[in-house]
């Protein structure tokens, strides 16, 4: 039994300068869903994870990390016949930094129905999704709606993170749809103050609802009542996986049974401790070291 379940595409980075002119470059491995998964595993909760991956040397790495991390692979897929998506990221003094996706037709976005595994999501915890995956295609967009069709008929609370990439979709309407109709079946969803929009019809009262500010820090709304918490002052080196640390943390707090002002406390801290490092995730803290802090 996993406390988490989650489903996604994980996905090799490269990191520069300005591509054009800088001569070195840092490889990592990365991912919305990646992120999140190692984040939980740090702070011991056990962790399922769904994905595809090439027969390839990012494949074999991204492997090594999750497996390392003590994330459960037993779902994790090797495609031969295509390649692991890859992220190119270019910093850029003073703004975020710029992504390209090399993604099209990876072994990440053939994640399909057939690979979800319903009896093992129905014994899970909670299950957790992101707007990422439904954006990769109608094959990952179907899995997602296959687990979490699964787990709302188990009576699994769903997590969905809306983590809208307009890069990745066709058109803003597109995207309105489907991250909608998904935020419309959470129990708790996570949006960004920007996307609010996105998913305006599922804004209701008895939906938990936690909104992330960046630098203004993060809210949420439960039981009829808005709980606030300033974002945390810290050397900030890369902010591009601030949000999934963030959302892994409240989730931890959810499952250890603490009160909605704790989640929102730790997921500051998870998301804090993001930033300071140029990886997504080798900041995150383990158990210990949050709790000693």
């Amino acid at each position: 039994m996993s406390d988490v379940y989650t489903l996604g595409e994980p996905l090799g980075v490269v990191a520069s300068g300005r591509v054009r002119h800088d001569s070195e470059a840092r490889l990592d491995v990365g991912g919305a869903e990646l992120t999140l998964a190692i984040a939980l595993a740090r702070l011991g909760h056990r962790v399922s994870y769904l994905g595809k991956v090439g027969a390839d040397e990012l494949g074999a790495r991204i492997v090594t990390v999750l497996r390392g991390e003590g994330v459960d692979l037993s779902d994790l897929r090797e495609d031969e016949t295509a390649p692991t998506g890859l992220l190119l990221k270019e910093s850029r003094i003073g703004q975020s930094p710029h992504v390209v996706h090399y993604r099209h037709r990876s072994a990440g976005s053939r994640l399909s129905p057939g690979n979800v595994p319903i009896d093992r999501i129905a014994a899970s915890r909670l299950l957790h999704v992101t707007g990422v995956t439904p954006a990769l295609g109608r094959d990952p967009r179907d899995a997602v709606e296959s687990a979490v069709g699964a787990a709302l008929t188990a009576g699994v609370p769903v997590s969905v993170s809306v983590d809208y990439r307009p890069e990745l979709w066709p058109s803003l309407a597109e995207a309105e749809e489907v991250l909608g109709d998904l935020a419309r079946r959470a129990a708790l969803l996570f949006v960004r103050q920007d996307e609010l929009d996105l998913v305006k019809p599922a804004l209701t009262p008895d939906r938990e609802v936690v909104v992330t500010r960046g630098e203004k820090g993060a809210s949420v709304r439960s039981a009829g009542m808005r709980h606030d918490a300033a974002s945390v002052s810290v050397p900030v080196v890369d902010p591009t996986g601030a949000h999934e640390a963030f959302v892994a943390g409240y989730l931890s707090a959810v499952l250890d049974g603490l009160t909605p002002q704790e989640r929102l406390t730790r997921g500051t801290l998870l998301g804090a401790a993001a930033v300071t490092s140029a990886s997504d995730w080798q900041g995150l803290p383990t158990r210990a070291e949050l709790l000693n802090r």
